[in-house]
């Protein structure tokens, strides 16, 4: 696996494992550089399939979810949690680590803060699909969100459309929009707060809530729009409507984990406007194998998968050595 290839023999000393907190990760591994690191592996060959599914265990309060995954160069596992009442408490949803490790030995190389790292390789994950599924001329994004999600997938498209020049924010809490508003506008875009009508507009539009219902009219979407849907990997919520399902090309990163974990294209599946059969896969797409239709909408639907996180923390372990 290219990206995978440098591990020089002093980060693999038992006892060395080294620790990448938020700071770290955001230095090493850019989001133009994680959306590379991520096509890099689906191009050299992985076969998200193959993945083990998530062990999801529940405890009081929430869940716990395991995520391992392995190549020849590098293994590791995620442990993320997953409360809703910390929302009240002033505390993150999702927490976690990630522990990397030697591929061959299954020395423990790298601790990296989990929710930096969730925080990064969701929205490269969906950079790599809106790279091969928008718009050339993209200019105008509409995200749904306000949260850490939401503000990845606003770098993730630029990354991927430099030609992006505004962004649009629909979410519940008034003054969190206008923070978003602001903080786009620091980085150089034209930004306002938006309605879900605002999809009428959009080139790209990423949802990035925890909704279990729709959140916009998909008949308002133009053909020409690329819809990332990303907020959950539960079969029974989703975030965009079974009429915009059946109309675009659907791009998941894997059939099992579509079947069994993303609700908005379940949903429609057992609503009669879907068939499962009709699901690309994200690693199809990066391979060419995927007529993109100009004439309808296209859909990424995210779950998250283990290899993802696997691809970021190898990068930025790999990045770390190279810096010595």
């Amino acid at each position: 696996m290219k990206t995978h290839s440098s591990h020089h023999e002093g980060g693999s000393r038992p006892g060395t494992a080294v620790h990448v907190d938020a700071g770290a990760l955001a230095r090493l591994v850019p989001m133009a550089d994680a959306v590379d690191a991520l096509e890099a592996v689906l191009v050299s060959g992985l076969d998200p399939e193959a993945e083990p599914p998530r062990g999801v265990v529940e405890v009081p309060g929430g869940q716990l979810l395991l995520m391992p995954s392995a190549t020849a160069s590098y293994a590791g596992v995620k442990v993320a949690t997953v409360t809703p009442a910390n929302a009240d408490r002033g505390l993150p949803r999702v927490q976690g680590l990630y522990l990397l490790l030697d591929g061959v030995t299954h020395t423990p190389l790298a601790l990296l803060d989990g929710i930096a790292l969730t925080s990064l390789r969701t929205p490269a994950v969906s950079g790599v699909a809106i790279r091969h599924l928008a718009v050339a001329e993209a200019e105008r994004l509409l995200v749904f969100g306000t949260g850490p999600q939401a503000w990845g997938h606003v770098e993730a498209v630029r990354a991927v459309r430099p030609g992006l020049r505004h962004v649009d924010v629909v979410a519940r809490d008034a003054g969190r929009v206008a923070a978003f508003v602001d903080r786009c506008r620091e980085e150089g875009l034209g930004a306002s707060a938006a309605t879900p009508e605002d999809v009428a507009r959009a080139d790209v539009v990423c949802c990035c809530t925890t909704a279990r219902e729709p959140l916009f009219d998909s008949s308002l979407l133009p053909d020409h729009a690329t819809v990332a849907a990303v907020g959950s990997h539960e079969p029974d919520a989703r975030e965009v409507d079974a009429a915009l399902v059946g109309r675009a090309t659907v791009i998941a990163e894997s059939r099992e984990v579509a079947g069994r974990e993303c609700g908005d294209l379940v949903l429609a599946v057992g609503e009669g406007a879907f068939d499962m059969a009709r699901v690309r896969t994200l690693d199809a797409l990066v391979q060419g194998e995927v007529e993109v239709d100009a004439g309808r909408p296209r859909l990424f639907k995210s779950a998250g998968m283990a290899w993802e996180d696997l691809a970021v923390a190898a990068a930025a372990y790999v990045a770390r050595d190279a810096l010595g």
